[in-house]
């Protein structure tokens, strides 16, 4: 299991399971890096509009298997715990409540 640092210094888990899960998709079997810089220095953090508790890291990768991407890091953050629970590229962010930059 990996400890992750967010853009606001919260700690994030990373576990095994979830990173082998991710890693598995082969557009992201080279990601794991970025999966950390987008925690750190993500361009948009939006809100889930179904989870309130779910907020969702986005990072513009110029160049991936697949072109260019956003990388969506989806984080479950409670009062006394946060982990990772996916990660994937998409064209096109979600809709969801602005966290940053902030509006």
């Amino acid at each position: 299991m990996q400890i992750l640092t967010d853009y606001q210094g919260r700690q994030i888990r990373l576990t095994t399971e979830r990173l082998a899960h991710i890693l598995e998709h082969p557009e992201m079997a080279t990601m794991e890096a970025a999966i950390c810089t987008a925690l750190q220095q993500p361009q948009v953090v939006r809100r889930s509009r179904t989870d309130s508790n779910v907020y969702l890291y986005y990072q513009h990768q110029a160049e991936t298997m697949v072109g260019a991407k956003w990388l969506c890091v989806v984080v479950k953050l409670l009062p006394d715990d946060a982990f990772v629970i996916t990660a994937y590229l998409t064209d096109k962010l979600k809709q969801g409540e602005p966290q940053w930059p902030k509006p």
